[in-house]
């Protein structure tokens, strides 16, 4: 099982393009801390189609309220602060991808973990659509762990 924990995410449609990404996969979607929208939003059920009923939904309102529902959970952050590559991680059934807020990323007490990663980009820009990044990382999960 996959889980994809989106940290305060701020655009509706790249909320909605995961949440059907999590319900096509069989990944648990956690949406963490304050949103940008409201769940109800029309974007965000465009986005979503008709797959919002398959998907295993979570609320949470902090990091720190997830870490204690999981406390020997493995969490990796995507970051473009990172040298360490996606592909250079052994994924395992039941870890946490964690994705921060298109405007700023993840705060910088999770970059700096060792479980911080990326995905490589051309040099000079500045990173990739939240919903496309999450979507490269649960791909090559399956790849790894099976679908």
């Amino acid at each position: 099982m996959l889980n994809i924990v989106l940290y305060e995410p701020e655009i509706p449609q790249n909320t909605g393009n995961i949440a059907r990404l999590c319900a096509c996969c069989g990944a648990s979607l956690y949406l963490v801390g304050k949103l940008g929208f409201a769940l109800t939003d029309k974007y965000t059920k465009r986005a979503g189609m008709d797959y919002w009923q398959s998907v295993d939904l979570h609320r949470v309102n902090s990091m720190e309220e997830l870490f204690s529902q999981f406390p020997n959970g493995r969490f990796f952050y995507l970051t473009t602060k990172s040298n360490k590559k996606y592909t250079d991680i052994g994924f395992k059934d039941g870890d946490f991808l964690v994705f921060g807020p298109e405007s700023r990323g993840l705060p910088q007490e999770y970059v700096t973990r060792d479980t911080a990663i990326t995905i490589p980009i051309k040099e000079g820009l500045r990173s990739l659509n939240l919903s496309n990044s999450v979507a490269i990382v649960a791909y090559e999960f399956i790849r790894q762990v099976g679908f």
